[in-house]
């Protein structure tokens, strides 16, 4: 596949932390900004300490729906996702690579690693936990919405130390039907047993979706992390469910 569009990204600034946002087929980097960055540009002072950026994924022909050409940052090869299920791992890795091309820009432009939070939605969200386990250093944080490992638990072993110190958020709705959460559920355990700090968030009615309660919780956790205090509560949009057609 070629590389992600860089179009809705913000430029590399040694400026405060960043949030990688990584969204899921079949969306734009253009469609997570107007969901995800209300909930961060609500407080002005944060306009300083806290840049995101939205990268869009290349079109391929997706092979389990007909050949049909959407964003997809690799191979989608059956749906529902379950705990099982197999991926092209070269693909994958074709695209840790330029998530890992990102990352080396922000850090080459003097953003901290520590500084660094990646995160993404259903594909986004396997490719940013397969980014920050493949990256070489310890960053900020990374959040998982609705995703999965996209990578077979032999790659354990390429895991180095301090990837292993990044701390993982997880949110997962139990009747998810795309991405099952035996997926989600099996990726933390993974973790977990890697010795990494996964936080798993479940939710007993929640589908396919991206809902308020997350990203409420999603930016208080990158703000904790950050060691930012908010002088007062920061009213968010409300945010109606985004329900995927594909993952």
């Amino acid at each position: 596949m070629a590389p992600p569009s860089a179009s809705s990204s913000s430029p590399a600034a040694p400026a405060g932390g960043l949030v990688l946002w990584l969204h899921g087929s079949a969306q734009t980097g253009e469609e997570s900004r107007a969901q995800v960055e209300p909930y961060f540009s609500a407080a002005p002072e944060l306009a300083s300490a806290l840049r995101l950026s939205f990268p869009t994924a290349p079109n391929a022909p997706i092979a389990c729906y007909g050949g049909e050409m959407i964003t997809a940052w690799f191979g989608i090869s059956e749906v529902p996702i379950t705990a099982s299920t197999v991926r092209d791992e070269k693909e994958v890795l074709q695209a840790v690579e330029h998530v890992h091309e990102m990352l080396n820009k922000e850090v080459a432009a003097g953003t901290s690693p520590t500084n660094i939070f990646v995160s993404g939605l259903s594909q986004g969200g396997a490719l940013a936990i397969a980014s920050v386990l493949l990256y070489p250093k310890t960053l900020g944080g990374c959040a998982v919405f609705s995703g999965s490992v996209p990578l077979r638990k032999s790659f354990a072993e390429r895991v180095s130390p301090e990837a292993r110190k990044t701390p993982v958020l997880w949110f997962h709705g139990m009747a998810d039907g795309l991405v099952l959460f035996e997926a989600g559920h099996a990726g933390c355990a993974f973790l977990q047993e890697l010795g990494m700090t996964c936080e798993f968030k479940t939710y007993p009615t929640l589908g396919h979706s991206l809902v308020d309660e997350e990203l409420q919780y999603f930016r208080q956790w990158v703000l904790d992390r950050l060691g930012i205090s908010q002088g007062a509560e920061v009213a968010c949009p409300s945010l109606s469910s985004h329900q995927e057609d594909l993952h």
